[in-house]
């Protein structure tokens, strides 16, 4: 591991914004924050907004700036890219912004039963020979249903026009509410200010690249996957 990324990782664990563990106590116990995360960690009642793959956090910060009356926390298991965002928000006093480094799919021993008010996914990777891994498959999206609030909005920003066609098949398939829905949002969606203006690396270069952006914005129907289970089950207590 390079000298750079040991110093990020060493500077992490001492900003106040960083949730850090290991992977090997989700197994043992829920993480200590989950259903708590307003009291204990921003210390409001304010709505959690999540952005799942968060890199550099770029969109954690971006909406933490506009929106002071909502937390936001970005989850990553890339902990060199997440410090530039943890570190600018710091820097910005953005109280109101959090990351977390982890995997995703361990997502539901992190928070509580309808305790994140909307998602962010933004550029993925589409896992395009995998399709159960893609983060709007319906094995993510039966994680999504217990920790979203019911009428919760999940939003999927992506260059990759395959996951974009396969999410919007799938939500149809499913049954699902489609509330927005773009194959190129820089000529259809110039009016979303967070949209236009919030960009993260990987969308500039896409950018750069000639390649169109698209979006969904979408809701999951009432009861969707009820009974669904995955592994947190074997310890979480009863809800």
């Amino acid at each position: 591991m390079s000298k750079k990324k040991l110093e990020r990782f060493a500077a992490m664990r001492e900003f106040p914004n960083v949730v850090q563990f290991m992977l090997a106590d989700l197994y043992k116990a829920p993480l200590s924050l989950r259903g708590q995360w307003r009291q204990q960690h921003f210390k409001n009642t304010q709505p959690i907004v999540l952005e799942l793959g968060c890199g550099k956090g770029e969109y954690t910060v971006g909406l933490a700036r506009r929106f002071p009356e909502q937390n936001f926390i970005g989850l990553d298991i890339k902990g060199s890219r997440m410090f530039i965002g943890a570190r600018q928000a710091i820097h910005e006093n953005l109280t109101n912004a959090a990351f977390m480094r982890t995997r995703i799919d361990f997502v539901n021993a992190l928070f509580g039963k309808h305790e994140v008010d909307e998602i962010w996914i933004t550029f993925p990777d589409p896992q395009l020979e995998k399709p159960r891994k893609r983060l709007t498959s319906p094995s993510f999206l039966k994680r999504y249903v217990r920790l979203l609030k019911p009428g919760g909005t999940i939003h999927l920003k992506t260059d990759s026009i395959d996951l974009h066609d396969y999410t919007r098949k799938m939500l149809v398939e499913e049954g699902h509410e489609i509330l927005a829905c773009s194959n190129d949002i820089y000529n259809e969606m110039k009016d979303n200010e967070v949209l236009m203006n919030i960009q993260t690396g990987y969308e500039k270069r896409f950018l750069g690249e000639g390649k169109k952006i698209t979006y969904i914005a979408f809701r999951l129907k009432p009861n969707a996957y009820e009974g669904a289970k995955d592994f947190v089950d074997a310890y979480l207590p009863a809800e």
